[in-house]
């Protein structure tokens, strides 16, 4: 094999394609196997230009690098990090990989190149690219359904604690409902067969004063029950959603009177409703809601106070606003019980003693909240208390 024909085999039946350039870069020989890659007859290259084998686009940039390379000629191996492309006879592309040894000899300066059709190669780096690429969807894809899942776990496990948190609520409440009912409705009911029994002794000894004590105390005792259940039944509306609001034209100060004379009834002989209005008399507001509320607010500042005490109801319209204050000088409320006092069934500390559903203000600040308005209470043990109301129409 060292001999001119060993070389000369060598070069004729090597499977890598190989040619030969001089210094002006023309194809001075070139194996079958080069011809073959390129789509060429035997012969058919010899004499032409490298740039014959490099595409268009190239063909400037390719004439640099080669003038550029024969100024400084030095062994290049394959791969050097070049995405280089080829063409062939008839027009098409394909990628390769070309190593270059310069050599030099009595007839000139020249440079052998090794070429090799990488297409395989790179249709394997696109698969395995694409393959990586889908493989890398599939893992995001799959890591935002897990995401998505862990989210919908973690909305399920609120929901089931806020459900868990809300039957305890409820639970508690019936448990609170059974206790305070058994004994609001005990306590009237008791006080209702005990009169009627002793109506029936006085009334056949004729004793007129005794007999209107107790029936009075059996109308007292219907008027809580009637509390009681009215309570009971605004709540339930309102949790069915069946109370809205509706305003109306009405003339607030006559409406208020009407209100205060209707609750004299409640009064004791030494207790006294004083209202104080001023402003327009004219206002669109909701006359049910209104009512219920002032009934509410009202019968507990009557409830709370002592013998002697007066009820005030302030009240003032400035532009399109409403305020309105109930005002007693009553037991008051604790710091601590104030922060309880919109809760369902909750009484204050100093409050057991006195009847009442623990609804009252729990329903108050609904019936305020469907007609956008706010509630404040201003309260201190054995000095009273202030519920206002800041209602827009």
């Amino acid at each position: 094999m060292e001999s001119k024909e060993g070389i000369d085999a060598l070069f004729l039946h090597a499977t890598e394609g190989i040619l030969v350039t001089d210094s002006e870069g023309r194809i001075t020989r070139i194996n079958p196997s080069a011809e073959k890659l390129f789509g060429y007859e035997g012969g058919e290259l010899t004499g032409k230009k490298i740039e014959t084998l490099v595409p268009s686009r190239f063909n400037h940039q390719h004439q640099k690098n080669r003038a550029d390379y024969a100024a400084h000629p030095h062994a290049r191996a394959m791969g050097a990090g070049m995405d280089l492309f080829a063409l062939k006879k008839d027009g098409s592309e394909f990628p390769v990989e070309i190593s270059l040894s310069p050599y030099s000899s009595e007839e000139g300066n020249f440079v052998i190149a090794f070429i090799v059709d990488i297409s395989q190669r790179k249709e394997a780096e696109i698969r395995l690219r694409n393959y990586s690429e889908d493989l890398e969807k599939q893992v995001k894809n799959r890591t935002l359904v897990l995401e998505e899942a862990i989210k919908e776990l973690e909305r399920t496990k609120k929901e089931l604690d806020a459900s868990l948190v809300k039957e305890k609520e409820l639970n508690e409440m019936k448990s609170r409902f059974v206790s305070m009912a058994s004994h609001e409705f005990r306590t009237p009911l008791t006080t209702m067969m005990s009169s009627l029994s002793l109506v029936s002794k006085y009334n056949e000894r004729n004793d007129g004063e005794n007999h209107s004590k107790h029936v009075d105390k059996i109308k007292k005792s219907i008027v809580n029950l009637t509390d009681i259940l009215n309570d009971f039944l605004s709540v339930s509306k309102l949790e069915e959603g069946k109370v809205e609001n509706v305003p109306e034209e009405m003339d607030l100060e006559q409406f208020l009177l009407d209100i205060s004379s209707e609750m004299q009834g409640m009064l004791t002989e030494t207790q006294t409703i004083k209202l104080v209005y001023s402003g327009e008399r004219k206002v669109w507001l909701d006359p049910k809601l209104l009512r219920n509320i002032l009934f509410n607010l009202i019968s507990n500042a009557i409830k709370f106070s002592p013998g002697e005490a007066e009820v005030e109801l302030d009240v003032r319209v400035s532009g399109q606003e409403l305020s309105l204050s109930v005002k007693d000088q009553g037991i008051g409320i604790s710091e601590e019980d104030q922060r309880h006092l919109f809760e369902r069934f909750f009484r204050g500390g100093n409050a057991t003693h006195i009847q009442g559903t623990g609804l009252g203000l729990n329903i108050v600040s609904k019936y305020v909240e469907l007609m956008n308005g706010k509630v404040a209470i201003q309260s201190a043990q054995n000095e009273g208390t202030t519920v206002t109301l800041t209602i827009p129409f």
